[in-house]
């Protein structure tokens, strides 16, 4: 298809569509496809509690209503024309070139489904700018002789991303008549010519002699136009010839022998010889006789007498071909660019081998553009992906989770890239990539990964406007990516207004859809068992583990232990959590004890606990009071999250479960003889002197604090420590000391969780990270309930006071080290960070209903709720509609007048309309309006076209354009 002799693209054939209703506007195919992908996105985030996610679900849900905003108009400023060829001959692969005109009063793209009688359909995609007229030859097989008709069989305007189509008015059918195809080696035309006396003495049609001149006929050459007379009257007059009777050939249908379609073949043969040797001729067949002639009009006349003989014969059908679709190197280029951005985020987080994949892959469709290369097989692909997915597999142990999950998401669509071509392959990669950026969500909700899944939204959306329509190399500005970077975002700000809206307002469900634990990482916390070295490794990662803020004061260093997990069960080498049945154990607030009011923000992990202060006595909504006193919510932490708690020091289990401590005294038989022995000396002893003597068995002992103790063998390793290395980290304290309270006969359990917390002065909230975790013991004793109790605070009491750097290198110190400025730097940073989690991602139900009550609008499905919203919706289209009025102007003064007139008048200007033309359109209708539009036209060519400073010429024409009244 080439189109104003300069352009080649492919129209690929498609099945036939229905007719288009005039004035429709639709969805298209990649734009239901993009409205099930919000969809989806916002069930997810209504699953998972992302609020980051509902600002990207909502963001592309304005771009899908924005985008239709402006379709309908561009329609209406768009005809379309199409035009039949002179001729063309059936059979040996031939072709019929028709002529698609598309003329446009504003830019935009179009998208014409073209059917013929035959059974053929081509859908031609293109852009076209504001005032062009664009022309694009469409060619379309030919394999039967007789009439070939070409309708239009659906034609619409189409959006800036493809999302939206407008109807437009098909343009009108148009037929060729093919004539047959020339029979191959056909033996010469015979020596008949017309009858007469010869030598010249009569004449007829023929190109010899000049016989005068006539008015120009569609089909005459151009060697018998008369140029002369054409410079001198501006008329084209054709010269006319004639010959000597006697020397005109006579093609006639007796001189043929055979069935129709062969006498025709080579009656059609004898006519391009004749032709091509310049032989004057005429045609006889049965039904009609045409005039002796010779030329190009004479020939084309001649095939087309032949075309229509009757019968026509039976139609041949279309061949069954699969034809690939057509690719746009560039979309897939610009396509393959917004993956590589989006997936980027990935190479931090999943195995090398599995980023290294993902950029070949990405990297060989980007060469493929450029260079032929082969197409991997299908089989191919499918093992690559099997044995990605065996790889991932072994990584996380799962394929389900958010690392696993994400990873072999980004692995296929890696391989994806690998065998897309055509514009359908490019949407469904657009929207891949855009479901990818939502997922690192999963991973974080900070400014940062909001401004980056911003940016690949951005990309993603600029690279689904390149498959709208082939891009065209005659105009730099389509080829250039950063104007249409420029456009798509601007299309996400005029989204912003109505995603802020929803974002606010939209119902936010406290619980999950559906129970689908998203698991994380190693290193995302604690841990549901606890072993020798499991939380020094913790200590090692400076992450974040959560905030808390206080509405009151913060309570002192000693008072800061987050309770997680309570591991009871222990088989010898580990600890774990049990659960127990049976009755809740009592909880009796102290009346003297401060109580806290906090909110926690905490960052994905992955498991259920809410790092609560002992004892916790008010809880969120889908959170319970586990009889272990643990705060649990019902869904886990799988993206940041906030939380608000209440807490207040307690008596907790005076009131408990026999069977529990039953349970909380067991210890392994035949492990750890010399510790046992050591705690069961202590029996004796009053419970509380029992605790005393343990803790002075490590305060007096030698221990030492440290995060790289000596291995432990797997077998009486509480001997092992106790007796031998004395070097250890919390874990080792904690296990060692409730192995000997056990052994003394008082019931004793592990409690994992946190210490601690910096102090940020820019906030005046704590920073929890994972090095703060840490592991303490608890002890019941009869008529007070569970004690904590710390063994590391003995050996060492920086830990508690002073924090664990502090800790390792001076065990015995009270205060931590005054910050430095790289650290008070950073407690700026992360004040934003934490100011940005509470207006942000910390967005939840409760917190909607709260604004919702200080705002008077009662709460969701409320009656003023319900009356505002659909306000409040549409001021926040009203932005976006300015905006696309007034891109709608004209630029040139003296146009943006002109378009103000069809304004001020209700009237459009049609497309290749003249200001003259329009306006006396105009005055027909409003003839009282006359004498003031021939004004305006007058001043507008007198601003547009007349020398000099036009600076006076746009008065008078604004002048001119106030005085006509609607």
């Amino acid at each position: 298809m080439t189109t104003n002799g300069t352009q080649h693209a492919a129209a690929p054939p498609v099945a036939p569509r229905n007719p288009i209703p005039a004035s429709s506007l639709r969805p298209t195919r990649f734009g239901l496809a993009f409205l099930l992908l919000v969809t989806l996105t916002l069930v997810g985030c209504i699953n998972y509690g992302l609020s980051l996610g509902y600002g990207l679900t909502f963001l592309l849900g304005g771009v899908w209503v924005m985008a239709s905003t402006g379709v309908a108009r561009v329609a209406q400023q768009i005809r379309l024309n199409l035009s039949a060829p002179t001729g063309a001959s059936a059979g040996g692969g031939g072709e019929a070139l028709f002529t698609l005109s598309v003329t446009a009063a504003v830019g935009g793209a179009v998208t014409v489904v073209l059917e013929s009688s035959a059974g053929d359909s081509r859908t031609v995609t293109l852009r076209v700018e504001s005032g062009e007229v664009r022309t694009l030859m469409v060619p379309f097989p030919v394999r039967t002789r007789g009439p070939l008709t070409l309708t239009s069989h659906g034609a619409a305007a189409l959006d800036f991303l493809g999302l939206w189509a407008a109807s437009l008015t098909p343009p009108t059918p148009v037929t060729v008549n093919v004539a047959p195809a020339p029979e191959d080696e056909a033996p010469p035309a015979p020596l008949r010519s017309l009858p007469g006396p010869g030598d010249g003495h009569r004449r007829t049609s023929g190109d010899e002699e000049f016989a005068g001149l006539r008015p120009y006929a569609p089909g005459d050459s151009p060697r018998q136009i008369s140029w002369r007379h054409v410079a001198r009257t501006g008329t084209l007059l054709t010269r006319e010839t004639d010959a000597a009777q006697g020397r005109v050939r006579l093609l006639d249908w007796a001189d043929t022998a055979g069935e129709t379609e062969s006498r025709l073949s080579r009656l059609a043969a004898w006519v391009l010889e004749l032709d091509r040797r310049g032989v004057p001729f005429a045609l006889n067949v049965p039904g009609t006789a045409l005039p002796a002639g010779g030329g190009e009009g004479q020939r084309l006349a001649a095939l087309n007498v032949l075309a229509g003989v009757t019968p026509f014969p039976a139609a041949t059908p279309a061949a069954r071909i699969k034809v690939r679709a057509a690719t746009d190197a560039d979309a897939l280029r610009v396509t393959l660019l917004a993956l590589a951005f989006t997936l980027a985020p990935g190479v931090l987080r999943q195995p090398l081998w599995a980023s290294a994949l993902v950029a070949g892959l990405l990297l060989y469709g980007a060469v493929r553009t450029r260079r032929p290369l082969p197409v991997i097989p299908t089989w191919g692909l499918g093992l690559v992906a099997g044995l990605a997915a065996v790889g991932l597999n072994a990584t996380y142990g799962t394929l389900l989770g958010r690392d696993a999950g994400t990873a072999l998401l980004a692995l296929l669509v890696a391989l994806k890239t690998a065998e897309s071509h055509g514009r359908r392959d490019g949407h469904l990669l657009v929207l891949l990539g855009l479901f990818v950026a939502s997922t690192h969500f999963f991973h974080g909700q900070g400014p940062l990964t909001a401004l980056h899944v911003v940016l690949s939204a951005a990309l993603l959306l600029a690279a689904a406007s390149r498959w709208t329509a082939p891009t065209r190399t005659d105009r730099p500005e389509d080829v250039d990516l950063p104007s249409t970077l420029i456009r798509s975002g601007g299309l996400l700000a005029l989204a912003a207004p109505l995603a802020l809206t929803l974002f606010m307002l939209f119902p936010r469900p406290e619980r999950p859809l559906w129970q689908l634990p998203v698991q994380g990482g190693a290193s995302t916390g604690l841990s549901g068992e606890i072993r020798a070295g499991e939380y020094s490794n913790l200590a090692q990662n400076r992450a974040v583990a959560f905030r808390a803020d206080f509405t009151g004061e913060l309570p002192s260093p000693d008072e800061r232990y987050w309770r997680g997990p309570v591991y009871e069960a222990y088989d010898g080498q580990s600890w774990k959590q049990v659960r127990i049945g049976g009755p809740s154990p009592s909880i009796e607030p102290l009346a003297s004890a401060p109580d806290w009011t906090y909110t926690l923000t905490l960052e994905p992990s992955g498991n259920p606990w809410l790092l609560a202060l002992d004892t916790p006595v008010e809880l969120p909504q889908d959170a319970v009071l586990t009889t272990a006193f643990q705060a649990v919510s019902f869904r886990p932490v799988s993206a940041r999250r906030r939380v608000t708690l209440h807490s207040r020091p307690s008596r907790v289990g005076v009131g408990e479960n026999l069977e529990r401590l039953q349970y909380d005294l067991y210890l392994p038989p035949g492990q750890s003889p010399r510790s046992a022995a050591l705690g069961a000396s202590w029996r004796g002893l009053l419970p509380q002197q029992r605790i005393e003597a343990g803790l002075s068995y490590l305060r007096r002992g030698g221990f030492s604090y440290t995060l790289s103790p000596p291995l432990l063998p797997a077998q009486d390793r509480v001997d092992a420590f106790l007796f031998g290395t004395r070097q250890g980290f919390c874990e080792h304290y904690a296990q060692s000391f409730v192995f000997l309270m056990r052994a003394a006969g008082l019931p004793a359990r592990i409690v994992g969780g946190y210490l601690g917390g910096e102090q940020n002065p820019d906030g005046g909230y704590l920073i929890v990270r994972q090095q703060d975790a840490h592991a303490w013991a608890e002890v019941w004793i009869q008529g007070q309930g569970w004690q904590r109790v710390d063994p590391t605070a003995v050996v060492a009491p920086a830990r508690v006071n002073a924090g664990l750097p502090t800790a390792l290198s001076q065990p015995q110190a009270s205060a931590a080290a005054a910050p430095t400025p790289l650290s008070r730097f950073g407690l700026r940073l992360d004040a934003l960070q934490n100011r940005w989690n509470d207006l942000v991602v910390g967005y939840s139900g409760s917190e909607q209903q709260a604004l919702l009550s200080r705002v008077g609008l009662g709460g969701v499905g409320s009656g003023p709720y319900l009356a505002v919203l659909p306000l409040l919706v549409a001021l926040a289209l009203l932005p976006a509609l300015w905006w696309l009025r007034q891109q709608a102007r004209p630029r040139d003064p003296s146009s943006r007048a002109l378009h103000e007139l069809t304004v001020r008048l209700g009237l459009p200007r049609s497309p290749g309309e003249t200001p003259s033309d329009y306006a006396a359109r105009a005055a027909q209708l409003r003839p009282h309006l006359a004498p003031a539009l021939e004004e305006v036209v007058r001043a507008y060519h007198a601003a547009r076209y007349a020398p000099g400073d036009p600076a006076e010429a746009l008065k008078a024409l604004k002048a001119a354009l106030s005085r006509v009244k609607r």
